[in-house]
């Protein structure tokens, strides 16, 4: 369900969750049963993942993604472009993992589709990761980046319409991101968010909490250890440039949340999508039965219709 209204459509996906999607959970869950994201460190584990060794399939990266770089606070942050010929508006991306895992380049075959299915021009941020750079370097490199493709966008693109979103700790970043637009700066040059199953509240809803041990995707114990990571260094919990559930959400954009009713954040989003309508923004929620964490990276039906959504909600944000 897409709204770009002030008021919140909540789409709860109804009856038995699809075949296909239980298939992938059940398949996962069996891949997991003696995976630890936490048995080497950091560097070593991302390799794996790199090889198709952890939850998620191996990246197949586009041959249509060209590098540039910017300066940032932190030294040089790489931006990772896959655009069409003549887009309709840019989507800056921020890519999940924990804010420990995941590269720039592992969400190729989605950023394609938004390129071609939504003429969105794809720029994904390669911010620093903890624990080598705890917070708040990775979200200093996001706000900078933002700041620059608001600057750079029509030069490169030839169109200054913008969407921000990301997957759990890119949700969590392009949230944070906005935010500090709105606080530090006084702009708002974003004219939607996409945030697919985000974590928002770094103190753990009761879905973290409660679910304990089984590893579809992660379990309770990976998000207190990448929390552990990100903050190793220090932060409160309760601040809202680290849990952005906490924070005044007026002047936010029309976001479309997303999430799975199978995913240890689901609360995240539930808590979310409605403090976001009730600032006063526009807000769409929809939760797909059956889903897992970031289901949109395995084949099924639900990714499939949640991609489609994604991609009518870009092209709705960036139309005249």
């Amino acid at each position: 369900m897409i709204d770009l209204s002030s008021a919140i459509a909540i789409s709860f996906a109804s009856g038995e969750a699809p075949a296909d999607a239980l298939a992938v959970n059940a398949a996962i869950v069996k891949r997991l049963e003696t995976w630890d994201n936490w048995a080497f460190a950091p560097e070593i584990i991302r390799q794996m993942r790199r090889e198709g060794r952890g939850a998620f399939p191996a990246p197949i990266p586009s041959p249509r993604a060209r590098t540039i770089t910017m300066e940032g606070p932190h030294g040089p942050i790489d931006l990772r472009i896959i655009a069409p010929e003549s887009p309709k508006g840019v989507y800056l991306h921020i890519h999940g993992g924990g804010w420990v895992l995941g590269s720039v380049d592992q969400q190729d075959q989605w950023l394609e589709r938004f390129a071609d299915r939504a003429g969105m021009a794809c720029v994904s941020v390669d911010y620093r990761l903890a624990p080598e750079h705890p917070y708040p370097q990775g979200p200093d490199d996001c706000e900078a980046a933002a700041l620059w493709i608001a600057r750079e966008a029509r030069a490169l693109f030839g169109t200054d319409r913008l969407v921000i979103g990301g997957e759990s700790a890119g949700a969590h970043l392009a949230a944070v991101t906005l935010l500090r637009l709105r606080d530090r700066h006084g702009v708002m040059p974003f004219r939607a968010a996409n945030l697919h199953a985000g974590c928002y509240d770094l103190a753990l809803t009761p879905s973290v909490r409660r679910w304990g041990a089984e590893k579809l995707v992660l379990n309770t114990r990976d998000i207190e250890m990448f929390v552990r990571h990100f903050l190793v260094q220090g932060g409160d919990v309760s601040d809202p440039d680290i849990s952005p559930l906490h924070a005044d959400l007026r002047g936010m954009p029309p976001a479309l949340f997303t999430v799975g009713a199978a995913d240890p954040l689901v609360d995240d989003t539930l808590f979310m999508a409605p403090r976001w309508a009730a600032a006063g923004n526009g807000a769409s929620l929809d939760v797909y039965a059956g889903g897992c964490h970031v289901f949109i990276a395995f084949p099924g039906s639900n990714t499939d219709r949640c991609l489609s959504q994604i991609e009518t909600f870009m092209a709705a944000a960036c139309a005249d």
